[in-house]
Formats: C-alpha cells, structure tokens, sequence
C-alpha cells in the first residue's frame, strides 16, 4: 500500500507534496519550521495541511503495523490463507482488520467453544447440508451423546451455538450491522429512577425519556449522554426498529442456503443478533459516535482557544488588577506598564455585604492607587462577586477625571496557575490569591504570554473538555498554542521559559536554560549567541531561530522572522539595491524607500533562490515584523454597569464573545451571566458557529427575550 498515494489523494494534493512533507517531518523539523520556511520543498503547504499530512501518515503507518502484526497471529496459529491475507492487506480501515481478526482472537471461551470441546462441530457442520429435514438433524444428533451432551436437544442446541458464534465472527455481517446501525439506529435514553437524585440541577431532564437517530444526534448530545451515563443518571442503549432488524435477520439468513430449515436458521440467527452481535456492534457504534463527538468538541476548543490566545495585547498599560469575593473580600493588585508587580491589597467593597466604612476604604483606596501608579485599567475577574464589584467600579469612576476605563476579564485557570509550579517559581513569596489577581491584570497586557502558562483544559473556553480522550484533547490544544506562538514570534529576551517551550524546535529543559543563560549572562545579543545555551544544539536551532527575535542585537535581521540560513541572501538583496546591513540599520525608512523600486522576479532569476522564500526575506525587509494580532479589534473597554432590569426586547447591545460551542455562542453583554446567541438565531442558516463567531470578538446583538426569574437572556442577530 503506499501510504504517500493514499494520503495525497485524500487532501487533493501531489504525491511529491506528501513525500516532501513526511521526509522533513522524519528528519525532527517542525510543523511550523516547515510552513515558514520550506515552502518551496513542499510547495507553500500551510500548518493546517501538514498536520493533515501527519494525521493521516501516522494513522497508515498504525494500520500497516497492525496488519503485519494480524498477519503474524493468524499465521501463528496456522490458520492464514491467502484469501485472509489479501482481505487484510487490502484493507483500509482499522476497525476492518479487526473484524477479519475476530475469529482468530483470543478470547473468553464461549458456550460454543465448549459445544466444540464436546465433540459437536460436525454435527453443526451437517446441519447446513441441502436437502435434509429437522428430523434429520434430530437422527444424527443421537450420535453425539456422550457424558457431557446427555440429549438430542442438548445436541441440537450446542451445534446451533457453534453455528451462531460463526455467524457472529463473519467480518461482512459485522460491517453490513454497523453501517445500518449508524444509519438507522435509535439512542434510547431513560432516567435510572433509584438515582434521579443525583441530578439536582436537573442537567439531565431532557433525557430521562428520549429517542434520537444515531446518524442525526449532534456531538454536544452524545457527549452530554456520555456524561449522564457515566454519572449513573440515566442508561443508554441503541436499538434498530423493528423494521430494520427483519432485514439484518433476513441478510443473516442468506448464510443457509436449505430452506427447509428455515425456523431452526431463524432461532440460530435471532441468538446471534441478541446475544452476540447487536451488543458487540452498539458498543462499537458508542466508539464510533463518541469519537465524533470528541473531535468536534477539541475541534472548537482549538478554535476558541487560538482565538483567546490571539486577543490583542494591550501593551504599555498600568493595571488595577481585582480578583473578586465575598466574605474573603477582592483581591487588589497593581501591575506597571511593563508588567511587573507594584502592589497588593485586599479590600471589601461588596455593597450588602460589607459595612458602609469598609465600602468607603475601598473606594479611597482604589482612587488613591488610580493617581499613585497613573492607572489606565481596572481589570476585573469574571468570577464570583465580579458583577458586584464592577457595580462598585462603575460608580467610582464617575469621580475620577482621568481616562480609566474597566475591564471584565475571563479569570478560568487563574487559580490553577496561582496553585502551579509555574507561579510559585515566578512569585516564591506570594500567596495563591496574590498570583491568581496578577494573572488577571497580566491578562490585559498580553493574554498570549500569560495563558500559556496554564494547562489549556483549564482556560474554559471548550464543551465537555474534562469528558474527551484526555491524549487527544492534550496534543491538539498543544498544536494550536505551538502554531499561535510561532505566527507571532517572541522576543527572547523578555519571553518567561512557559512561553519559550512552545517555539518550534525548544524543548521544555531548553527553554528553562534559555531564561536561567538570561539570568546569569544578562541579554542575549544575537541569535548565534543561542548555541552558548545548554542543551541547544545545531539541529534544535535551526527549528527555533527565526521563530526568536533579539531586538538588542547589533544584526538588524536577527530582528525580524528572516531565518539565518537567508541572511546572505537578504545582504544580496540590499547590495543588489546598492545598500548593507549596516545602512539599513541607520537609515530604516531611506532603505526601504529604495527597496520598494526592486525587481524582485529579476533578483530571483539572477541569483536562483526559491521565489516563496525571497518574496518573504522581501516583505521583512521592507515592513516592520508583524503581529497578527494587531489585526484584531482591541477589547471593548467600558466605564458603566449594565443590569437585567435596563434590556428591553429588541435593544440593540455590543458584546463580547467568551465562549463558542455547537449549539450557539455565550455573550457578555455585561450582566452576570453570559447572554446566549442560539445557532438559529441568525439571519441566514449557520451550520459552523466557529465559521461565524470568534472567542474575543465584539459584535452587535439585540435582545430577543429575558426570563427574570432564571436571569438569562437570549439574543438575536436576525435584522441586525
């Protein structure tokens, strides 16, 4: 089978594209060294197509492992044709080399193994003759009584066993029942009565009586399922209508060709599908839906959290950082422009709650720190009492005449870093609350480089995130954050090791080397001076230096995403437009003015480089490096609270988008639950809310209805 055919003509690409990619691959390169910077080696495939690439690679490569590995145990027990071989070589999907292994199998013995430990198998082989009646089988059955089948009936019934267990193991039927039953199957869900209990908030209700077709059950549903099974709520069966199960038997009797027998193949056949095949074949068909529903779930965690981590930084911003409670009252933190931490406070500003002189500190206290450390932004979690204190944030701000605007910023996983290895390496003489506020204010800063410290399961911006293949979930959103950090490049010397782990081709050993070289050498000057590093060797740099930029360096270039197997064609480029490095790094804007005449087909004809990659080492040198985030629009600062009590059906509001599922998106409109804009609420019809909404974005919604009692409010985009 070559693997390199079948996985390009899966993606509609060249077989040399395929070749290409998985050689680089092979060789220890990156996804995103080779998306950057060998795009005329795989012809400018993009990081989506070579992770595809290396999806499919790995599961062909799996399926060619297992194979031989089939082959060997069959053979092993010397019962491999050439016939099974052929059907095993050819297949091309795991779950059909497991279906042709089956027979073969080691398993449990079964009722018919000891059928034929008695001796019993050629009278079930007999059955099948054409011709005889079941007064024949009833004759020859007398021949098969020993001291362990003491009767005709005991006979009759063991060689029917052995007849259905063979029926069973036969890979066509299988296929044939698992493919009707993901067609045509019914999940049947009921409340398990002794434990109604356990569901207090009653997150179940929906499925204590319901039926859904398999193939139209979306992944949000199987998942929850999933989830009240396993709670023990309700039981959870797939059932084929009665219309669909007569046609299963009648394709099961197409095994016997004696139609004179066709009740006793019919009760053969009935056993078989009850006891043997229909349980095997719905715990295959919940795999198969669960794995579904697992990918779409990572699916929109990957997206939701590529677009969390590439939220817009709000650099050179002082930060009143507050992490709201109650009884404990709001942690306080100051962080300056550049991030590092000035202050810390607790105070008690919860109106109801606090005394009207514990009220009246805090509100001193903020007003002071406001002038103090020139504020620019209040940064308020998301958490408990977040709504109270940014009703008490609204209120004070009326009374300062500087231009400080708040923020409700997502505080998941603050706790989690605040708790971590991480923070407590970061700020060894704080306390888990003081860390978990500096979290949230850093936020605002840059969201990428405080996010990546957290584990991604805990950032909250997925759907049954705790309920996927943990693996799965794990290498996918490592991935995103792996392709996030790359697409925008970091500077080495201000980057923390959590972050410096994600840059292609750094291990985790080597980014804390990477910081702990920082600490004794001061800053890094160059890119080269990043093989004085530990455990950094040529290979390792090759994948990570373009990725690092060193603004202190004297090289203009090691500035820029330019990788330094280029930087002679870069000084080529300058000198053919009669300039140098050293010009180009005093006269930036005269170079570059002079850089936009250049005929870059004529360069790259004359000096026979790769077009893809002298158009990159062209654009660098001409524009500053840039940050895809500076595309996005800023977070929507705000300066007033907004309550239940002020909507109206049909007000139009902006929003903030905080998380993007199946069946919608929740919005912050400012109250204190998140709004929810239903996947059928828009104009025209929306099969991929992902393709619509972002994480971060702020968009326009209108009120469609409020429901007082439960406090929730549902939007609209239609007309809008």
């Amino acid at each position: 089978m070559n693997i390199n055919q079948i996985v390009a003509e899966e993606l509609k690409i060249k077989v040399e594209q395929v070749e290409n990619t998985i050689g680089l691959l092979d060789e220890g390169a990156t996804v995103p060294f080779i998306s950057r910077y060998r795009k005329e080696v795989t012809e400018n495939l993009d990081e989506v197509v070579i992770r595809e690439i290396l999806e499919k690679t790995t599961y062909m490569r799996n399926l060619e492992k297992r194979k031989d590995e089939v082959i060997k145990l069959i053979s092993e027990q010397g019962k491999l044709t050439e016939k099974l071989k052929t059907a095993i070589l050819g297949a091309k999907k795991l779950q059909k080399v497991e279906d042709l292994y089956l027979p073969y199998k080691k398993k449990k013995k079964t009722k018919a193994d000891i059928a034929i430990e008695n001796g019993l198998e050629p009278l079930a082989l007999y059955t099948r003759k054409l011709g005889i009646k079941l007064r024949d089988i009833e004759e020859e059955a007398k021949k098969y009584i020993n001291e362990n089948v003491l009767e005709i009936k005991d006979a009759i019934e063991g060689a029917k066993l052995i007849l259905a267990q063979n029926i069973s193991e036969k890979a066509k039927y299988r296929e044939n029942i698992r493919e009707r039953m993901l067609k045509f199957g019914e999940v049947n869900t009921t409340l398990i009565k002794k434990n109604k209990e356990l569901d207090e908030k009653k997150t179940y209700e929906d499925y204590y009586e319901h039926v859904e077709n398999v193939s139209r059950m979306p992944s949000h549903r199987i998942l929850a399922v999933n989830r009240g099974e396993k709670e023990k709520i309700i039981s959870v069966s797939i059932k084929l209508n009665d219309k669909t199960r007569e046609m299963v038997e009648f394709h099961l009797l197409s095994e016997f060709i004696n139609r004179d027998l066709k009740e006793f193949y019919l009760d053969v056949v009935k056993d078989a599908l009850s006891r043997l095949i229909l349980p095997s074949v719905e715990r295959e068909v919940r795999n198969i839906m669960t794995e579904k529903g697992e990918l779409d779930a990572i699916k929109i965690f990957k997206e939701n959290l590529k677009n969390l981590l590439l939220q817009p930084p709000l650099h050179e911003k002082n930060i009143l950082g507050l992490d709201p409670a109650y009884r404990t009252g709001c942690k306080t933190v100051v962080i300056n422009s550049d991030g590092f931490y000035q202050m810390d406070d607790v105070l008690y500003l919860v109106k109801g709650m606090h005394n009207p002189g514990k009220l009246e500190e805090a509100k001193k206290k903020i007003l002071g720190y406001i002038q103090k450390y020139k504020i620019d932004i209040i940064a308020i979690g998301n958490g408990t009492a977040s709504r109270e204190t940014e009703a008490f944030v609204a209120e004070l701000l009326k009374e300062v005449k500087e231009d400080v605007k708040y923020l409700i910023v997502n505080e998941a996983g603050a706790s989690v870093y605040s708790a971590s290895k991480i923070a407590a390496e970061e700020f060894p003489d704080f306390d888990v609350t003081v860390r978990g506020a500096i979290s949230i204010a850093r936020r605002i800063q840059d969201p990428l480089a405080e996010l990546v410290k957290i584990d991604p399961k805990s950032i909250g911006v997925g759907m049954y995130q705790h309920d996927v293949n943990q693996k799965k979930l794990e290498g996918s959103l490592g991935d995103v954050i792996e392709g996030v950090v790359n697409s925008v490049g970091i500077n080495v010397n201000t980057a923390s090791w959590a972050l410096l782990a994600y840059i292609s081709g750094v291990k985790k050993n080597v980014a804390k080397n990477i910081e702990e070289y920082r600490k004794v050498n001061g800053k890094f000057t160059s890119r080269k001076e990043l093989l004085k590093v530990k455990g950094l060797g040529a290979k390792a740099y090759e994948q990570m230096a373009g990725f690092l930029i060193v603004p202190e360096s004297k090289n203009p270039l090691d500035n820029t995403i330019i990788h330094p197997e280029s930087y002679k064609i870069a000084e080529k480029m300058l000198k053919n437009n009669d300039t140098s490095l050293a010009q180009y790094k005093e006269d930036l804007e005269g170079v570059r003015s002079n850089l936009k005449s250049m005929d870059l087909e004529e360069f790259i004809i004359k000096e026979e480089v790769g077009k893809e990659t002298a158009k990159d080492i062209y654009e660098a040198l001409i524009r500053d490096r840039r940050d895809p985030r500076d595309d996005i629009p800023k977070p929507l600062l705000k300066s007033d609270v907004l309550k239940i009590s002020d909507l109206k059906e049909g007000m139009e509001l902006e929003g903030t988008v905080r998380n993007v599922v199946n069946f919608g998106a929740f919005i912050d409109i400012g109250l204190k639950n998140d709004a929810l804009l239903h996947i059928s609420k828009f104009d025209k019809r929306v099969a991929d809310m992902t393709s619509v909404l972002a994480v971060g974005e702020i968009i326009k919604v209108k009120v469609d209805s409020i429901d007082h009692n439960r406090n929730r409010v549902a939007l609209t985009k239609k007309g809008l």
